[in-house]
């Protein structure tokens, strides 16, 4: 099928195949009209090329001053001088035209230009006999000159002509512009009329504008794909800054927002500000906060709401790596602990346990977020816990074990929560957390003895006395220089910092004490730092100092391979 419309003195080649032309355009010195239906051929190649003024010999078929010349191979039967029908859903006949053109209908059309019928149709006559005549294609000026209407089409379907250009743009409803005009007999005085018309010269001017820009590749479309891809990339690059900015704030857990929401005020937080100093150096924020300050743009992706959705956008697509990291090892354990925040709500924190499948296999631990809790029971932790993994499609048949504290509703026998997953996975074995096992142990023993009781109650007692003042305080700092610590109940990791320092600087801090008592003037304080400095000395004091500081650094040690995300079964047992 030939895809190109025939000019003068063009040759198609020879590898086109002839099966299925349906139309050639033959440049004659008279009007556009179009081609009768094909004929189909036996053969595989063909010549096509048009000539002027050539003789009537052989297979030269001739027709006015143009001719078509087809050479054809001995397997061609049948020979017509058809023109291709378009590849377009479009027919090449006007009059079959939608009655409303789309904008690519109109490109299509105008590349194609003007259609033309071989010069030898014979147009049909009416009862009177009249029809239409080549010599209307022309125009005759006052001086003489003959002009070709390149506009003027001729229909075969309709035996009527259009005028092209305002077929495609022209607004009125007229003859040569919708249903086309087939009175010959007041032809000659429409198209003078048609000629002069304001309307046909707009209809034109968009005829040709359009012409001129598919040459140059210009057309409106084309230009706007161009700003459309310039704004794309645009955007697309600041959203790339703007999404960093929202990693970096967010990987250091630093808040976003401040007081204010503006740019360049004071406490309008660290996102604005990370923007503002992106802007002295990236010139793509630098035009984007100029559009925005310059009110050229009333969307700017930099307030509340967009940040918000840039975290949660971020989340999501770590959490969903990190569910595809889960499948992808297909295994997993659960990990499971409430506690409840500064706004009073108990928060259970999820992890899931894998071992994942690389080069070195290597056990991991993904952390999938914390999830609101109501009800402590063991049944709703439980469901709870089955609705989370539901929620991001993680099968919890493949489940092989749960690590939770010793909390009666987390390792209860029969109403815990390890008991009713184990009811519905019997493969899902349950492990005490053995770092709050090892925890629970220590705090029992030290329970269990007075001395210990007392000793870290003096510990405490020291870190109250000289944190209770600046000018105590600035004392302790000019004998030692290891501070104390205060400890926490849960956390014997901290009684062992807080030991630390009365380990090696017992000396220190009673010379601070006593320098304290003769530095204050408030009899309570001392007698307090009196107290405290005989007790110090004690020797009681001094040995639940080694006692439990070597105590301490071994369990420590133990403790902190059991919180390790790699430790493993035969190191924890």
């Amino acid at each position: 099928m030939l895809k190109f419309v025939m000019k003068e003195d063009e040759v198609v080649p020879s590898s086109t195949d002839p099966e299925g032309l349906s139309s050639c355009t033959v440049t004659d010195a008279g009007c556009s009209t179009e081609a009768s239906p094909s004929t189909s051929y036996e053969g595989t190649d063909a010549v096509v090329t048009t000539a002027h003024n050539l003789p009537t010999t052989g297979d030269n078929l001739q027709s006015g001053s143009s001719s078509i010349i087809i050479e054809k191979p001995s397997l061609i039967k049948e020979v017509e001088t058809d023109v291709v029908s378009p590849v377009s859903a479009l027919q090449v006949d006007p009059s079959l035209w939608p009655s409303r053109l789309t904008d690519s209908d109109r490109l299509e059309i105008v590349q194609r230009g003007p259609f033309k019928v071989e010069s030898d149709f014979s147009f049909p006559k009416d009862k009177d006999g009249r029809g239409f005549n080549s010599l209307q294609c022309y125009r005759i000026l006052t001086n003489g000159e003959k002009v070709l209407r390149s506009w003027l089409i001729y229909s075969k379907q309709k035996n009527c002509v259009f005028c092209f250009a305002c077929k495609l743009f022209s607004t009125k409803d007229t003859n040569l512009s919708r249903e086309g005009f087939s009175d010959w007999s007041n032809l000659s005085k429409s198209l003078r009329s048609h000629d002069n018309a304001l309307d046909h010269t707009q209809s034109m001017l968009k005829w040709r504008e359009l012409e001129m820009r598919l040459k140059n590749k210009k057309t409106i479309d084309h230009q706007e794909l161009t700003l459309l891809e310039a704004e794309k990339k645009r955007w697309r690059d600041v959203l790339t800054r703007l999404v960093s900015i929202t990693i970096s704030l967010a990987s250091r857990n630093l808040a976003f927002r401040g007081s204010s929401d503006r740019l360049y005020e004071a406490n309008n937080g660290n996102f604005l500000k990370e923007v503002e100093l992106l802007a002295l150096f990236d010139p793509v924020i630098e035009n984007h906060l100029s559009r925005v300050k310059d009110k050229s743009t009333r969307t700017h992706y930099l307030g509340q709401q967009i940040q918000n959705e840039l975290i949660q956008l971020i989340s999501d697509k770590i959490l969903k790596t990190i569910v595809s990291n889960i499948h992808q090892a297909k295994y997993y354990s659960i990990i499971l602990d409430c506690t409840p925040d500064t706004s009073h709500k108990e928060q259970m924190s999820v992890i899931l346990r894998t071992v994942a499948l690389e080069p070195k296999p290597e056990v991991k631990e993904y952390f999938l977020g914390y999830v609101e809790v109501f009800e402590t029971t063991g049944l709703n932790l439980s469901n709870v816990i089955l609705d989370k993994l539901q929620e991001l499609q993680i099968p919890f048949e493949n489940c092989r074990g749960q690590a939770y504290d010793n909390g009666a509703n987390m390792k209860g026998k029969s109403q815990g929560v390890q008991a009713r997953l184990l009811k519905q996975n019997p493969r899902a074995l349950f492990v005490p957390c053995g770092a709050h096992s090892m925890n629970l142990v220590i705090a029992d023993a030290a329970k269990a003895s007075k001395d210990a009781v007392g000793y870290f109650g003096y510990v405490q007692k020291l870190f109250t006395f000289f944190s209770g003042a600046t000018q105590r305080w600035n004392i302790l700092l000019k004998h030692v220089h290891l501070t104390l610590k205060s400890w926490s109940d849960v956390r014997w990791e901290s009684r062992l910092q807080s030991i630390t320092a009365v380990r090696h600087q017992v000396k220190e801090i009673r010379n601070a004490l006593i320098e304290a008592r003769q530095a204050v003037n408030d009899p309570v304080a001392k007698v307090e730092a009196q107290a405290l400095a005989e007790e110090v000395a004690s020797f009681r004091f001094l040995i639940c100092t080694v006692v439990w500081f070597d105590i301490l650094t071994h369990i420590n040690q133990v403790n902190k391979m059991l919180q390790s995300s790699s430790v493993q079964l035969d190191v924890a047992v």
